[in-house]
């Protein structure tokens, strides 16, 4: 049958070992010195064994004390590295956080936005991996990530929840000899007859659905990846639609990125997690963060900020 003890009366043991009299050790612990013999004697009884050797002058351990105390230190020891592990992921000193999202993401809005957040939470370790956008709510149920970003027509369930975190108009990327690329903005009628280079895997859903069919464009050339899309646009003609943050994207393939009108087609962004009673400290943090960042993003160019609001559970 097992022993209870408190580790209030292995602390006392040991208080009173370290200050050799009851009184100051009960001083030490902030207790009154009939409170703190309490706790020894209690110990003691438990124990069936007498751990101190008292007389008038002083108090030392038995020899079975003596034997104790080692143990009883080792066990104070491990409580405390518990408590300092624990206060220190609820204080944000340390602890991590695993993200997934697609690679228009990952090369866009999800690099500043980890580094900010490493900037004000340096002891949080953010491990980010670009998947495709079907792992990232199964990399939620799986466990394998904490936060997910995508597409907020992704649907969720029960077991995850969806904030949209931004709308941003879609842009056409051109080659600088294309006609087109001398304007101020393009129109999916005037894109018809180019070959659409086409990464988004829900292309037709997300996208072509908002569009008139008479101005689909005749021709999809699919890939996998946005960055094979823009590779591929650099040394043959087409567009490739991206939300327009990935400007910086673009224009670093050296293509002119131009807004696409009549109409304007918009990307909705959610960031996906599971719920709040399963998070831990530092997913929890990251996720505010996150929420409280997108209240300042734009949805493109001249227009207002978007603020974060719950879709799709």
């Amino acid at each position: 049958m097992a022993i209870e003890v408190t580790f209030r009366q292995l602390r006392a043991f040991v208080a009173v070992l370290e200050c050799g009299s009851f009184s100051e050790a009960a001083d030490t612990m902030h207790l009154s010195q009939a409170a703190l013999s309490g706790l020894v004697k209690e110990l003691e009884s438990r124990l069936g064994v007498r751990l101190l050797d008292r007389n008038t002058r002083s108090v030392s351990a038995s020899v079975v004390g003596a034997e104790f105390e080692p143990m009883v230190r080792r066990v104070l020891a491990g409580l405390d590295d518990a408590l300092e592990s624990v206060t220190n992921l609820k204080e944000l000193r340390r602890g991590l956080v695993r993200v997934a999202a697609p690679e228009t993401l990952s090369c866009t809005l999800l690099p500043e936005l980890i580094a900010r957040y490493g900037e004000c939470h340096p002891g949080v370790d953010v491990r980010f991996e670009d998947v495709p956008i079907e792992e990232v709510l199964a990399g939620l149920h799986s466990g394998k990530a904490d936060i997910g970003f995508g597409p907020a027509g992704v649907l969720a369930d029960d077991a995850v929840e969806a904030h949209l975190i931004r709308i941003d108009p879609l842009w056409a990327a051109l080659r600088h000899d294309d006609p087109l690329a001398a304007g101020a903005s393009v129109s999916w009628k005037e894109l018809r007859e180019r070959p659409l280079i086409n990464y988004m895997p829900n292309l037709a859903l997300n996208v072509l659905s908002n569009v008139p069919s008479r101005h689909h464009p005749k021709e999809i050339v699919p890939v996998h990846r946005v960055n094979t899309a823009l590779s591929l646009l650099r040394v043959r003609p087409g567009y490739v639609i991206c939300p327009s943050m990935a400007r910086s994207l673009v224009e670093g393939f050296g293509l002119v990125f131009l807004p696409v009108r009549q109409p304007t087609v918009t990307w909705r962004i959610a960031i996906f997690v599971r719920g709040r009673s399963s998070l831990s400290p530092a997913v929890e943090s990251f996720l505010d963060f996150t929420l409280e960042a997108a209240k300042n993003w734009d949805e493109g160019p001249s227009a207002r900020p978007a603020a974060p609001q719950r879709v799709n559970k």
